[in-house]
């Protein structure tokens, strides 16, 4: 029942939005609470279930792991605290015009069905199911894209609903396979796409199948993850839609998706008893770092530069899980938290600095520590976290996956630092000039002041995770790298 409650409550605040007696100025807290009751049940749902378990409910649709489990709270936090942060962030852009009530509702009842998407997406038990969700997060995402009905928003949603159709097509296929494959092993009904028969009989499954449906996975649900070659989505839907999306989108929705791939590649693994996955996702992750460091240095707009951070640290991610080592996973894991934390972090910070400057090029935004101190030190220091400088805790998770990659594979080594040294340099240099600049004339007033609390949460944790990893929170990192292989 609490499963359950977990998955129906972002569908209940999503009704609560579209009903006739909806007034804005309540219901924001309505949906903050009930987002918060949400994040509680997922915590208490962590120590129902043994590390090495993997429990079903609801007739064997639903199933909870260390895996996904840890997925789910860190949705469930970023979840809510970009509602929080969303509250006076919306309300000023309906003072000035850009949203109406009609728009605002539409965006409160989708942030509730993405919600639960991505949710159903980590809790479920069968792929079809999955892959149903995903399609359905990425729809409620592409109209949060186009809320403000201009041009540039309505060809940015566009061009996600497009290659995002397309990725998920591909994905399809790759669930026809894997079920082609369950099939010839002998699994009938639902049985041949519910995950925990797929794992159980892993070593046993068609290798060729389960190669070919890997490549589809990997194309597909790499669209929706953000990685090189399938990213070019991704700037066009942060840099256009309103800012919250921007966050939930690096913070969540690339995670949900990687989350997919990462079911496909153990499946895969186990079944050509051989780490060749490993291997195709090793490159992807090095192409995909490479890529966002460079196409950084040409961004002028603010939130089209955090985008391309986004497909390098997905690519940091894809090369933690591609090494042969759960030490390695479960840094990858550990930067799967403190990226989407530090991440949205910036684009809160982003965001209200938009909304006092009225622009999003970057060299019309100057002096924000004598604009606003708030503003200023959440980009300054957000920018520094998310560029791994000690001591925040991405250091931590790069350094362990810069070690593991030293012991095997050290050709990667000095490519990977390069990378790191151009994305500290292409982040602090634009950054430091619009934080530390002199003030440009014409900053607007904000009529509703900004919640300190998300941004403090989010890099108080990364700060703290940089000087002192709990015990708790290292096995459960360790126990989820379990179900990261085959």
């Amino acid at each position: 029942m609490i499963l359950v409650l977990l998955l129906a409550l972002p569908w209940f605040i999503a009704l609560v939005h579209v009903l006739p007696m909806y007034r804005h100025r309540f219901f924001d807290w309505f949906g903050v609470g009930g987002y918060f009751l949400q994040l509680l049940l997922a915590i208490y749902l962590l120590g129902q279930v043994a590390p090495n378990q993997h429990r079903l409910f609801a007739g064997g649709w639903l199933a909870l792991d260390a895996l996904n489990l840890y997925f789910v709270v860190v949705t469930c936090l970023v979840g809510w605290t970009t509602s929080l942060f969303a509250v006076p962030y919306l309300r000023v852009e309906q003072e000035r015009g850009r949203l109406t009530p009609l728009r605002l509702r539409l965006f409160h009842s989708m942030y509730g069905v993405l919600m639960g998407m991505m949710l159903l997406c980590l809790t479920t038990n069968h792929l079809g199911v999955l892959w149903v969700a995903l399609e359905a997060a990425t729809l409620s995402a592409v109209l949060m894209v186009a809320m403000y009905r201009t041009p540039e928003s309505f060809e940015a949603a566009w061009r996600y609903f497009i290659l995002g159709g397309i990725g998920i097509l591909l994905a399809l296929f790759a669930v026809i396979l894997v079920d082609l494959a369950a099939t010839q092993h002998g699994l009938t009904g639902n049985h041949a796409l519910q995950l925990d028969a797929l794992w159980d009989n892993r070593h046993s499954l068609n290798p060729m199948l389960m190669a070919v449906a890997f490549l589809f996975a990997l194309a597909g649900l790499g669209t929706k993850s953000g990685l090189v070659p399938w990213h070019s989505w991704l700037s066009g839907a942060h840099a256009e839609g309103p800012t919250p999306i921007s966050a939930v989108l690096s913070g969540l929705l690339l995670n949900v998706a990687f989350y997919g791939l990462l079911r496909f590649k153990a499946l895969t693994e186990g079944a050509l008893h051989s780490h060749w996955p490993d291997q195709v996702l090793l490159a992807t992750g090095l192409l995909s770092v490479l890529v966002g460091v460079l196409r950084m240095r040409a961004q002028r707009d603010v939130k089209r530069l955090f985008s391309y951070s986004s497909i390098e640290h997905m690519g940091l991610i894809s090369i933690g899980m591609s090494l042969d080592s759960p030490v390695a996973h479960a840094a990858a894991l550990l930067h799967v938290l403190l990226h989407a934390l530090i991440k949205s972090s910036i684009f809160f910070s982003v965001g209200h600095a938009v909304q006092k400057t009225r622009t999003q090029r970057m060299e019309h935004i100057r002096g924000l520590m004598h604009a606003s101190g708030r503003i200023g030190w959440g980009l300054l220091l957000g920018t520094l976290a998310i560029a791994g400088l000690p001591p925040f805790g991405i250091f931590r998770s790069e350094f362990m996956m810069l070690q593991i990659t030293a012991a095997e594979q050290p050709w990667m080594l000095p490519l990977m630092l390069l990378a790191l040294w151009l994305a500290l340099l292409n982040l602090l240099s634009p950054v430091q000039e619009m934080v530390w600049g002199d003030p440009l004339p014409g900053l607007q007033h904000l009529s509703y002041r900004p919640l300190r609390l998300p941004m403090l949460l989010h890099l108080g944790i990364a700060l703290v995770l940089g000087v002192y990893m709990p015990v708790s929170l290292r096995e459960s990192l360790l126990h989820a790298a379990v179900w990261v292989t085959g």
